[in-house]
C-alpha cells in the first residue's frame, strides 16, 4: 500500500468525457481534481474551454482553474509549480489527487518533474522574430530552429510560430536547446534522451510511473469521438460562445494573445471581427478540433505507462474500472 493516497492521471483527447469520469471517481474516492488543461487556467474563457460547471466545482474541489487573466503570460513552469504544489497539498491531507486534462506536456511536467527552461519572456526578441518571419515568409523561423534544435523542430509544426519563437528564445538566452533542457527533466536515461533530442527525436517518456502514481487514458471509437466533438461545439454555440468571444475582444484582449489560441476562440474571433462568416468559422472549428484530438491521441499513445479504458459507456461504469485499478494498486483506503 502506498504511504499516501495516489496521484491519478485521467487523460485523453478532447471531448472523450474526462470531466464526467473524473467527477464520478472523485465523488467515490473523496478525491480532488487538479486541472491539466492549458486553457482553463484563464478567467473568462469558460464556454469554449468546457470548464466544469459551478455546481460541479462546488461538489468536488477543483484546482488550477481561473488562476490568471487572458492578457497575462502563464508559463509551463508556473503551471508545474502550482499544480505540483496543489497535488502535494491534497495528498498531504489524506485525499487522492486526480490530475485531469488533455494537455500532455502539462501532465508530464507534474508527473515526471520536467526541467522547465528558466528563460523569462523577452518581448523585444519576440517582436524581432515575428518581424523576421513576416519578411522571410512562412517557415523562416522553423528552418532556423531546425539548425539549432532539431529535436524541438521535429515536434513543433512550422505553422505554430508562437512555439517556434519560444524555442528560439530559450536557446538565445541559455545557449542550450529547449529539447535538451526538457530531456534532462525525465526520470530515466537522461544521456540517451539528450542524444535523441539532438538527433531530432522526441525523448521517450520514462518506462515506469513514479511511485504513488497511476496513469489512465480514456479512448473512444474515432467516429464516436467526432460525434461528441460536433455535439459539444453545437452546445457551446447554443450556450453563447460567440458572445463570450465578443465580450473578450470588447474588453481589449488581443486575438494574438496565447489565451486566444484556444480552440473556439481563434476560429470565432475572425467572425466577430467581420472577416469570415459564422459558417466558415464553425467549419474551421470542427476541423481543428478533430485534428487536435488526433494529436492528443498520438501524444498519449507514445507513453506506454498509460492504461487505456474505453469511454464509450456511462461515466459511472468507466469510473468503476478506474476505481478498481486504484483499489488494486493502493488498497481500499483510497
Amino acid at each position: 500500500m502506498a504511504a499516501s493516497p495516489p496521484l491519478v492521471v485521467i487523460a485523453g483527447p478532447t471531448a472523450v468525457g474526462k470531466t464526467g469520469v473524473a467527477l464520478a471517481v472523485a465523488r467515490r474516492a473523496s478525491a480532488e481534481i487538479v486541472s491539466a488543461d492549458s486553457r482553463t487556467v484563464y478567467r473568462g474563457l469558460d464556454i469554449g474551454t468546457a470548464k466544469p460547471s459551478i455546481a460541479d466545482r462546488a461538489a468536488v474541489p477543483h484546482h488550477l482553474i481561473d488562476v490568471t487573466d487572458p492578457g497575462d503570460v502563464f508559463t509551463l513552469a508556473e503551471y508545474q509549480r502550482l499544480a505540483s504544489a496543489a497535488a502535494a497539498e491534497i495528498r498531504g491531507r489524506g485525499r487522492a489527487a486526480l490530475l485531469v486534462g488533455g494537455t500532455g506536456l502539462y501532465i508530464r511536467a507534474v508527473v515526471d518533474g520536467l526541467a522547465i527552461p528558466s528563460a523569462e519572456p523577452d518581448w523585444i526578441l519576440r517582436a524581432g522574430l515575428e518581424e523576421e518571419e513576416r519578411l522571410g515568409g512562412a517557415g523562416t523561423l522553423h528552418r532556423r530552429l531546425a539548425e539549432v534544435d532539431p529535436g524541438a523542430a521535429a515536434r513543433i509544426h512550422p505553422h505554430n510560430v508562437r512555439r517556434v519563437i519560444r524555442a528560439l528564445e530559450v536557446f538565445h538566452h541559455t545557449g542550450i536547446p529547449i529539447s535538451v533542457l526538457q530531456a534532462r527533466g525525465t526520470t530515466v536515461a537522461p544521456g540517451r534522451d539528450e542524444t535523441a533530442a539532438r538527433r531530432g527525436e522526441r525523448p521517450a517518456p520514462p518506462q515506469h510511473s513514479p511511485q504513488g502514481t497511476v496513469m489512465i487514458a480514456l479512448t473512444l471509437d474515432r467516429s464516436a469521438l467526432h460525434e461528441r466533438i460536433d455535439r459539444r461545439i453545437d452546445e457551446q454555440l447554443a450556450s453563447g460562445l460567440v458572445d463570450e468571444v465578443r465580450r473578450l475582444l470588447a474588453a481589449g484582449y488581443s486575438p494574438e494573445l496565447p489565451a486566444f489560441q484556444a480552440l473556439g476562440y481563434k476560429e470565432l474571433a475572425p467572425h466577430v471581427m467581420g472577416r469570415v462568416t459564422l459558417g466558415e468559422a464553425v467549419a474551421r472549428l470542427r476541423q481543428n478540433t478533430r485534428r487536435y484530438a488526433k494529436r492528443q491521441w498520438t501524444w498519449f499513445r507514445a507513453d506506454a505507462r498509460y492504461r487505456w479504458i474505453d469511454a464509450g459507456r456511462p461515466a459511472d461504469l468507466v469510473a468503476d474500472d478506474i476505481f478498481a485499478i486504484m483499489e488494486r494498486d493502493y488498497g481500499s483506503g483510497v
